[in-house]
């Protein structure tokens, strides 16, 4: 059967709205909302945040017509810290949900202890490959993609331009290994060098020097956060842009096109979501959006919207008895609801079966750069490890 989606340190902050109670069950749906909000990655848990809340906001602060209680915390872009958390939400708060979580590594060291407590894991962006496979679990699922996923798909987007030669630059961790390998599965042109940043750096120069030598037909770059800005500016100023191609996912990208600016213009990619698509759900929340934070929104924004949707769904589906926790569980991967990506369903290790469309970084109307929709490029991708995962 089908199922249809929609898409708030250490220290707690808490938003609790009084609502009267539905069920006989609990009597309020605890969540814990966890991302990066402090140091150099901050701006893509904001986007998060502010896409999370506004639909905490448009749900009337209740989940499934029970109050909402969300406690917001910072993992600090440190996975011993989101370690803690996850302790500490589970055993101290006994949460009934976390969600949110920028980044793949941020998602792997809360991931065990969320499934050992039954807690529901609703990761809203970094998803990570080990996840989709044989460490699938009933207690994550996701309203964003697996990384590999959209990196495949950014490969056979370039396949199908018909470039030969590439050179591929990614950030040293998880996802960017996730990106590295996703991108070569599809691509069959040749890939004349790979080269892997840390996550820290922010001076491209020398790897800058090699493509100049190099003289690919296009570059292939996942750098997350502020450092994917650096990279995106100095290839412009570089003078590379305008005969090579940039090609990039997470990187010249919504959270980080107005600090890149109109170095950004002219960059491609692939999403399942983008501010223009044209379904009416879709347009309530980037008017919704732009109108309460004055910016448009990313698609981290409208993961995390969605996330709070598909968490009222699911609590309207076991009629507000979240404390049975398997019967919730199943409940994520059922429950209909429209989607501001349009129709998408769950493969059984509960990652998203969606489109991906081309996109390309251009002027709005407004002045604003955003990453318009150039047509379709895959109806329904299922992720690769789907295959290993035994969940039924």
């Amino acid at each position: 059967m089908k199922r249809f989606h929609y898409f708030c340190g250490i220290a707690a902050l808490c938003l609790t709205a009084l609502a009267p109670s539905t069920s006989i069950g609990a009597t309020k749906v605890k969540v814990a909302f966890v991302a990066t909000l402090s140091g150099p990655q901050a701006l893509l848990g904001k986007h998060m945040q502010d896409g999370f809340l506004l639909g905490v906001e448009e749900l009337k602060n209740t989940f499934g017509g029970l109050p909402a209680e969300i406690s917001t915390n910072d993992d600090q872009f440190k996975p011993d810290v989101a370690r803690q958390i996850a302790e500490r939400v589970t055993k101290r708060d006994e949460v009934d949900v976390v969600t949110g979580a920028v980044f793949s590594n941020i998602v792997l060291a809360m991931n065990n202890t969320l499934a050992d407590a039954k807690t529901m894991f609703v990761n809203s962006s970094g998803g990570a490959s080990q996840l989709g496979g044989k460490s699938c679990s009933p207690f994550f699922i996701s309203t964003a993609w697996q990384t590999d996923q959209v990196n495949a798909a950014v490969g056979q987007q370039v396949q199908a331009a018909g470039l030969k030669k590439v050179v591929i630059i990614i950030s040293n961790y998880t996802a960017g290994q996730d990106a590295a390998n996703g991108f070569k599965r599809t691509f069959k042109g040749q890939v004349l060098r790979e080269m892997n940043p840390p996550l820290t750096q922010n001076d491209f120069s020398a790897e800058l020097t090699q493509i100049a030598t190099l003289k690919p037909d296009a570059v292939f770059v996942f750098i997350a956060g502020s450092p994917g800005v650096s990279f995106v500016k100095q290839y412009a100023s570089s003078g590379l842009k305008q005969n090579i191609p940039l090609y990039s996912t997470f990187t010249a990208y919504g959270p980080n096109l107005p600090a890149i600016g109109d170095a950004a213009l002219g960059a491609r990619s692939v999403g399942h979501w983008t501010a223009d698509l044209d379904n009416p759900a879709n347009k309530r929340f980037v008017a919704a959006f732009q109108k309460k934070y004055g910016y448009t929104p990313s698609n981290i924004s409208a993961q995390s919207y969605d996330a709070a949707m598909l968490i009222d769904a699911a609590v309207r589906k076991v009629g507000g008895k979240v404390e049975d926790r398997d019967a919730f569980a199943r409940a994520f991967a059922q429950v209909q609801y429209d989607s501001v990506r349009g129709p998408y369903r769950y493969g059984k290790n509960n990652f998203p079966v969606q489109n991906f469309y081309q996109t390309e970084v251009v002027r709005n109307e407004d002045g604003s750069l955003v990453e318009a929709n150039r047509g379709l490029l895959i109806k329904d991708d299922v992720d690769v490890f789907a295959a290993e995962c035994p969940m039924k």
